[in-house]
């Protein structure tokens, strides 16, 4: 009973709330401290290496998403005419909370 709760507040505030956005971080690196619901591009020159953001879980992990075409796994950015991040394909936590999810127009929705 308690796992379905915390699960119908999660997506609830997730689709109430205020949409995720994409900041930049000015360098290919990303910052030691990250928004607590932004995404955080890390770019260099105009080149998009990683994105950056807090597990939306609730556990606090950062998550690190590759961008360059050379990395393995690697992940796309796109941005929608409003500039809402959408990054494909889905996020899939192996370790730690194990949370699977995608971020679309940013809105985070989860995988059952």
């Amino acid at each position: 009973m308690i796992g379905w709760l915390s699960r119908w507040w999660r997506d609830a505030r997730e689709r109430l709330g205020p949409r995720r956005r994409l900041l930049r971080s000015g360098s290919d690196i990303l910052p030691a401290k990250l928004p607590r619901r932004d995404l955080m591009l890390a770019e260099d020159d105009g080149e998009a290496w990683s994105i950056g953001m807090k597990c939306p879980c609730g556990c606090g992990d950062t998550v690190e998403l590759m961008l360059l075409a050379e990395a393995t796994p690697r992940w796309t950015l796109t941005l929608d005419a409003k500039g809402r991040p959408s990054l494909s394909p889905s996020v899939w936590r192996k370790s730690g909370c194990r949370a699977h999810y995608w971020v679309i127009n940013g809105r985070v929705r989860w995988c059952r």
